[in-house]
């Protein structure tokens, strides 16, 4: 079953007369055509408008709404059929007049710097006033009453009135440390159930999984050096761009296949795999 357009169908026509180097819309278009994608693959794995990617590969970036989210689309789509964006990005600012210049760091350093800095409670200092107001009240009742075995009593008593009434700060609880996930899934993969392992290990992909349902379970780019492995009652279903870069695990045990980069494949697996096929 075919998803979206044929990329061989939206090849573009030598033109002699163009210049060596390609415009960005253009470069994007080659470097998505050569990674076997279609516009319906590239917008479902970047969320960027169909639209809106047909008018960026032909140089017309007003859709985009401005320099700054252009900027973002090119990039974006750049990582998505597996090229540098930097070169990109550079060929646009030189066309569209340059990158918007950063804010001025300085107005905001001096709006911090004479910020007033918020302080807490002083908590010592309240309590030395608080210890000496209790003295001196117990000082003018022994001078009055002359009863020094009771204004030792009194003076006692009110600190440790005061020392009771102080504070004390609350010990934190320490956070109980969450187990590290395990990456084991693939060798226990179950079997009532259809295990897949999906690795990018010579290079970018982008998959689609979904269940026997149709619901999605990844939807994206899978950089080199990363993996996914997605699980089913019954059923998955793959389509892998550039699948020459893929190493595939169905059930625990490797697929075999002399799939070729730039390559889109289109597979379904289920419990019996891969001796069922």
């Amino acid at each position: 079953m075919s998803i979206g357009n044929s990329p061989e169908d939206e090849r573009p026509f030598d033109d002699a007369s163009e210049e060596a180097r390609p415009s960005v819309g253009r470069a994007l278009q080659q470097a998505r055509i050569a990674a076997g994608l279609t516009v319906d693959d590239v917008s479902t794995a970047t969320r960027v408008r169909i639209s809106i990617i047909h008018a960026i590969e032909a140089d017309d970036f007003a859709p985009c709404g401005g320099d700054v989210y252009a900027r973002g689309h090119i990039r974006t789509l750049a990582k998505a059929v597996g090229i540098d964006p930097a070169p990109l990005l550079a060929q646009y600012d030189a066309e569209h007049g340059g990158r918007p210049a950063p804010t001025p760091a300085a107005p905001l350093f001096e709006a911090e710097r004479i910020r007033p800095e918020r302080r807490g409670p002083n908590w010592t200092a309240a309590m030395v006033a608080a210890i000496v107001a209790v003295i001196g009240f117990v000082g003018f009742t022994l001078i009055k009453g002359g009863d020094d075995t009771g204004g030792k009593s009194n003076l006692a008593d009110a600190a440790a009135t005061e020392a009771s009434a102080t504070p004390t700060p609350k010990a934190k609880k320490p956070v109980d440390p969450k187990p590290a996930p395990s990456d084991s899934a693939i060798a226990a993969a179950p079997q009532d159930k259809v295990t897949v392992k999906v690795s990018a290990v010579d290079g970018p992909s982008w998959i689609s999984a979904k269940d026997h349902n149709g619901r999605a379970l990844f939807d994206g780019l899978l950089k080199k050096g990363q993996s996914e492995t997605f699980q089913d009652s019954s059923k998955i279903n793959l389509v892998l761009g550039n699948a020459g870069n893929i190493d595939l695990f169905v059930n625990g045990k490797k697929i075999e296949d002399d799939w070729q980069p730039g390559a889109v494949e289109r597979l379904t697996y289920t419990k019996g795999d891969p001796q069922a096929g």
